[in-house]
């Protein structure tokens, strides 16, 4: 028989769990955070979790505290005889380093596992890896949930596009564009670029017929947006009639939502895994939180999520 669920949360992801929770259909459980005068601070359960199967969402999105946080509570958790310590992180932080480009540099994902897996964690809940090989830098199981779930009913229910093309603003995006055409039965555009440092396009150029044609970019996260306002403008240009793009994780640092204001991009659909700091009229957000509530129930039930994962 299951064990009783306990659902926390830290601070950077307080208003999605709160959501998380209403779906599930009880509430957060109690908690509190001890913090001192020097910026250091102690997560404290305020229940008994002896024997339960706690769930702890955050998402890992920078600054590095938001980790440093999930990863007490999951050694609190532990120490406090927790039956299971679930780390529910909608947006999994450092995914972009998942292996050595050049000499001298970390691999931070497989740093970020070993941590949580350090700390206690007996499985891992997420949404949209940088890379599917992250999965395998644990030793614990790990659900990896996609975005195209939210995406797909949205662009056959809402979006109303009759000449759809999808498109990926790199190869890198390639097998997900993809994915959508083919769940979708419509055809595929690619965006080349060329970068000379990070966070800035030195060229791009269109691969695929786009003319005449509504653009969907698909990708799992958008940092400044200086790629995908790019992407947006090349597609237009090689005759694209509108271009809109579903992106899962909306990290827009930087002059991000200048950079999308200003772009000819129609809408930015995208998810509320990280919070957005201000509103902007060209974005849609979707909430992940009943697809989270829903994976962990069937979790602490033993029932398969196979029905969960669209690609």
């Amino acid at each position: 028989m299951p064990f009783n669920v306990k659902l926390f949360t830290g601070d950077a992801t307080q208003y999605l769990s709160e959501k998380i929770a209403e779906e599930y259909g009880q509430p957060l459980s109690n908690q509190t955070t001890l913090r001192f005068k020097d910026g250091e601070y102690e997560p404290c359960f305020e229940e008994s979790i002896r024997g339960d199967d706690v769930f702890i969402i955050q998402s890992t999105f920078p600054p590095g505290d938001n980790l440093l946080e999930l990863l007490l509570m999951i050694d609190a958790a532990k120490r406090a005889s927790a039956k299971r310590i679930v780390a529910v992180i909608p947006y999994f932080g450092w995914a972009r380093q998942d292996r050595k480009v050049k000499p001298r540099v970390p691999i931070g994902a497989k740093l970020m596992a070993d941590l949580l897996e350090a700390a206690g964690v007996t499985r891992v809940m997420t949404m949209d890896l940088h890379a599917d090989q992250i999965q395998g830098f644990f030793d614990v199981p790990v659900d990896h949930l996609f975005g195209s779930f939210l995406f797909l009913d949205h662009l056959k229910n809402s979006m109303n596009l009759d000449n759809l093309v999808m498109a990926t603003p790199d190869v890198g995006g390639t097998r997900r564009a993809n994915a959508y055409a083919k769940a979708l039965n419509v055809d595929l555009a690619i965006c080349y670029k060329q970068r000379k440092v990070a966070n800035q396009v030195a060229d791009m150029t269109v691969i695929g017929d786009v003319e005449g044609k509504d653009v969907v970019l698909v990708d799992d996260i958008i940092d400044t947006g200086g790629t995908l306002c790019k992407a947006a403008e090349m597609m237009l240009e090689h005759g694209a009639k509108t271009v809109r793009a579903c992106i899962t994780h909306p990290l827009l640092s930087g002059n991000a939502h200048e950079n999308i204001t200003n772009s000819k991009l129609t809408e930015l659909v995208t998810t509320d895994t990280i919070p957005l700091e201000q509103e902007n009229d060209k974005i849609t957000v979707l909430s992940v939180a009943p697809l989270f509530a829903d994976v962990i129930k069937k979790a602490h039930n033993y029932e398969s999520i196979s029905t969960k994962f669209i690609f």
